[in-house]
This record gives C-alpha cells, sequence and structure tokens, in this order.
C-alpha cells in the first residue's frame, strides 16, 4: 500500500493485513486493538467501526518495532540470535495450557524448552538431542516448564526442586483428574465462599464503590484520549495523577466509614497478616477450610493451587508492584499500569471463580496433548539428592526404564546470582500451607547479594548439583543451562565438573516481569563430557 499524506483509514481488518505486510510477519487484529488501548495509535469513527490512520501505523512501528533488533545488537553483540526472541508470539502462546496454572518468577517460555528438546534442526540447532522414549532431567524445575513440554513430545522427565511449592505447582499442572467431580467441588466452593460474603456488607460497598470509580474514572481518566495525551507528552502525569488521587481518596474514605469496612487486620506477623485487607484474609482462611473438607486428593490438592494463586492476585498492593512488594496499599490509588483510579481487592470471589474455570478449561486442553511419558517431581536438594531411589519408590516401571537407559540430558535454568529469593516470591502459599521453608539451602538467592563471596559459592553449588546429576546420565549426554551470565562463571563452572562448553546460542529476553525494558539477554549453554 503506498501512502500519501492525506489520511487513509483502516479498518482493524485491514490495519492487520497492512502491518503484516509492512513488517513481514503475522499480526492480528488483538495486536492492533492493544496500539489503540494504550494510546500508541489514535482511534477513529464510533458504534463498532473502529479505524486506525495508516500514517499512525507506519510511524508508530518505524519508531519502535523495527529498530529494536538493530538497537538491541548494538548493545548486546552481533552474536544476538533473535530467533530466538520468540517475537512473534502472543502472551496467550508462551502461556498455552497448563503453563499458566500459577504465577512464576523467573520461569521461561515453554517454546525455548520445545526448541532445544523436539526433533526439528534447523541453521542454529543442526541436530536433534533428545528423541521420544528418552528421559531429561531438570535439577531446578521450578514450576515445571521443562517436565510438561517433555511429556507433550512423549520425553520421560524428572525435576528436582528444593521448593516443596514448586513441587506442587509441577504435581498439579501433571496429574491426571476426575474432571466431573472437580467441576462439581469447584461449584460448591464458589457458592460457599458467595454465601459467607453477601453475610457481610462487603458486597454492598464494592458495589457503591465501583460505581463511583467508574463515574469517576469516565471523567477524569477518559480512555483511550487520556493514554494517548500521555504518550504524546500533553499532560503531566506526575502532577495531575496525584491531584485526582486526592480527590478520589475523600469519596473512598466517605464510603469505607459509611459500610464500617475493617481495612487493617490485628496482626501483623506473618505475611497473611500484612498483606491482606481484614476481610480478604476472613475469606482466604474460609476458602481454604472449605478445600480441606474435600476427599478426593487430586482434586483437592489442584483447589489449594487455585486458591494460591487467587490470594497471589488478591494481596493489597498496587498493580504495578505485584512482581515486587513495596508497601501494603489498603486505598485508592493512582494506576501506573492501568492509568486510572484504582483499588485494592476486599474479596476473592471474583478471582477464585475465575481462576477455577480457567484452570478447568487449561487441564482440559493439556490432557489431550498428554503423551503418555513418565514423570516425576522431586522436592529435594539437587547437590545431594539420590534420583535412583526416589523413582524407584514412586515408580517401579520408570525406575527399571532409567536403570536400563539412564538420564539423556539436562534442560535447565539455574537460578541466576543475587537475582530471586525463590521460597519469599510464594510466601503467601507458605503461611497458607504450613510448608516448611528452605530459604538457607536456595543457590544464588537475592539475600546473599552479588559480592564476591555470593558468585564463589554459586560457582560451586551448580557444580555440585551437575556432579551430582552426571552420576545419572548416559556417557553421550547433553546438557543445556539457560543463563545470564555476565560475570562469566559458567566456564568456570565447566571446567570443575569435567565438563566443555561446546556450544552457546544467546537470545534476547524481550517480555520481562519487572518494569526494566533494557536490552537484555540470556545464554544457553550447551555442555558435553569430555
Amino acid at each position: 500500500m503506498e501512502l500519501t499524506n492525506t489520511r487513509q483509514l483502516l479498518t482493524l481488518r485491514e490495519a492487520c493485513k497492512w502491518a503484516s505486510s509492512f513488517l513481514g510477519r503475522n499480526i492480528n487484529e488483538s495486536n492492533i486493538s492493544y496500539l489503540i488501548q494504550y494510546g500508541k495509535v489514535k482511534k477513529y469513527g464510533e458504534n463498532g467501526s473502529t479505524q486506525i490512520d495508516a500514517h499512525d501505523l507506519k510511524d508508530y512501528y518505524r519508531s519502535f518495532n523495527g529498530k529494536r533488533e538493530v538497537e538491541w545488537k548494538k548493545k548486546l553483540g552481533n552474536d544476538l540470535n533473535w530467533s530466538l526472541s520468540f517475537d512473534n508470539l502472543r502472551e496467550k502462546d508462551t502461556t498455552k495450557h497448563i503453563h499458566k496454572l500459577h504465577p512464576y518468577k523467573g520461569k521461561f517460555i515453554p517454546q525455548l524448552v520445545e526448541y532445544f528438546i523436539d526433533n526439528h534442526t534447523d541453521d542454529f540447532k543442526q541436530k536433534a538431542f533428545f528423541k521420544k522414549g528418552d528421559i531429561i532431567l531438570d535439577p531446578f524445575s521450578g514450576s515445571g516448564t521443562t517436565l510438561v513440554q517433555a511429556n507433550e513430545l512423549g520425553i520421560h522427565s524428572i525435576g528436582i526442586d528444593i521448593s516443596r511449592f514448586n513441587c506442587m505447582i509441577t504435581d498439579t499442572k501433571l496429574l491426571d483428574y476426575d474432571l466431573d467431580l472437580l467441576i462439581k467441588e469447584i461449584k460448591n466452593i464458589n457458592l460457599a465462599i458467595a454465601k459467607f460474603e453477601a453475610d457481610g456488607k462487603i458486597e454492598e460497598f464494592e458495589r457503591e464503590l465501583f460505581i463511583e470509580l467508574v463515574k469517576f474514572n469516565n471523567g477524569n481518566f477518559p480512555s483511550p484520549d487520556f493514554k494517548r495525551k500521555i504518550y504524546k507528552r500533553e499532560i503531566n502525569e506526575n502532577e495531575y495523577s496525584a491531584k485526582k488521587e486526592k480527590e478520589f481518596l475523600n469519596i473512598y474514605n466517605k464510603l469505607v466509614a459509611k459500610y464500617k469496612i475493617e481495612l487493617k487486620q490485628e496482626k501483623n506477623k506473618t505475611f497473611l497478616d500484612k498483606w491482606y485487607i481484614k476481610n480478604v484474609r476472613k475469606e482466604i482462611d474460609f476458602a481454604f477450610n472449605q478445600i480441606k473438607k474435600i476427599k478426593d486428593k487430586k482434586n483437592k490438592r489442584v483447589l489449594a493451587v487455585i486458591l494460591s494463586r487467587t490470594i497471589r492476585s488478591c494481596r493489597a498492593t498496587t498493580h504495578s508492584d505485584l512482581a515486587t512488594l513495596k508497601e501494603p496499599q489498603i486505598t485508592t490509588y493512582y494506576c501506573w499500569k492501568h492509568k486510572k483510579i484504582c483499588k485494592p481487592l476486599f474479596s476473592i470471589k471474583y478471582w477464585f471463580d475465575r481462576y477455577a474455570n480457567d484452570t478447568i478449561a487449561r487441564v482440559k486442553e493439556f490432557q489431550r496433548l498428554k503423551n503418555g511419558a513418565h514423570w516425576a517431581s522431586i522436592t529435594g536438594d539437587s547437590r545431594t539428592v539420590d534420583i535412583t531411589n526416589e523413582i524407584k519408590s514412586r515408580n517401579k516401571e520408570f525406575y527399571k526404564l532409567l536403570e536400563k537407559q539412564k538420564i539423556q540430558g539436562i534442560f535447565s535454568s539455574p537460578p541466576y546470582v543475587g537475582q530471586i529469593d525463590y521460597h519469599e516470591q510464594h510466601a503467601y502459599a507458605y503461611d497458607l500451607f504450613g510448608f516448611e521453608r528452605k530459604d538457607e539451602l536456595e543457590i544464588g538467592p537475592l539475600y546473599k547479594g552479588q559480592g564476591l563471596e555470593a558468585k564463589k559459592s554459586y560457582i560451586e553449588d551448580i557444580s555440585q548439583v551437575l556432579l551430582n546429576s552426571k552420576k545419572y546420565l548416559s556417557d553421550n549426554f547433553d546438557v543445556f543451562l539457560v543463563a545470564n551470565d555476565k560475570w562469566n562463571l559458567y566456564p568456570q563452572i565447566a571446567e570443575k565438573t569435567g565438563m566443555k562448553i561446546v556450544n552457546q546460542f544467546k537470545r534476547p529476553v524481550l517480555n520481562r516481569t519487572e518494569r526494566n525494558k533494557n536490552p537484555y539477554s540470556e545464554i544457553i549453554f550447551h555442555f558435553k563430557k569430555i
């Protein structure tokens, strides 16, 4: 399409076609709608006849998308393998089926795992390293991404993690369920929560607060016009938002007083005490007691994970600080993510219902994809765990297979030095379920920092994991480790473990949880036996 200086209005469908041609990759209507919603391009037309100017679209893509690869390579090096960015994928693709069962910070996308463990080859991956029927190990299994993808490909898998809750998430993803019974149990709990809430004042309070919020936001933060004004720097967001935040706070405080809403809990000792408004905490305890009554152990487990996912979303924090908590938020506030006044949560009912239905859909989808492979999720220390005995005690058939052919290799993403406290990110779940925390056994935790001693300890700990894992690997193993190795620690780890790095795949990481959007890369190290 040849563009002139005159306005050229396109429908969403026409815009998709034009953008796909311009960028050389598929662009769908949700991509274009996102640009409109967040004020990146101006909306024309009303009453369902949404149109945008092709010039605006061209300007946007020229200012960002087309330049990103060039700019990132300038900063990160020309060895950056852009094909491993998976920038053509939508969030729904990278969180497909069971992978979005529960949030997990530091998780790699399933397409990255699939790329290295499936049987395809290309210009970068010139041979297949795993095949159906092989056994693969992830000694830092986290929420089980490697195990899930292996199962889908018919590859047997073993995951190990020091966190009991991480293993609980993994188990929940891979178990088989009586779905009819599970749906019935969910319905019963939803009804119980609704009745529990109806007995209080929260429902009426929330209804009136919602009406006031909609009226205030429509008048003061009209979407997408307000977002576009920010994008075009036609408004001082800091000054304007602070003024409007204060205005609505007066309305909020009057409603809290009217309905006699108790915001703070009496105690402030545990995570559940500190980070939840009082009514939310009451509903959490009530729902968990309902789940405890369920007889089917698998259903009880998945419902517990649904509740955990629910309470993570119901923490008293701003939407911008969900990944890294700062201070409890018990009042309305200007939301930097949504560009309007938002509120804390006063009930779990909506989120439990939403996540329960989402879980059912994801479980159904994944159960159709399962390939009959064995799997095991082991809660333990990968530096010392006896894998053979663990499998023997769980699955005799899997044990015989392991003894016969051993483990073909590893695909894993070890913790990075001084970035995440893995137990702390799920503190709410440990409080709720009463699980024992083993923070002191984490490798490279945030609380130990990134100093010289932390790096030395990290090298030693990762080496011990690999040395222990080698006992169970076949002679011709392939080990793939995903790491952001800015201190060049992995060559030392290879040397200490009697392995060599035979290849490196450097990939850009485009979608990060944190607000920091600076160019960032990680390396997939390929280790072999010397």
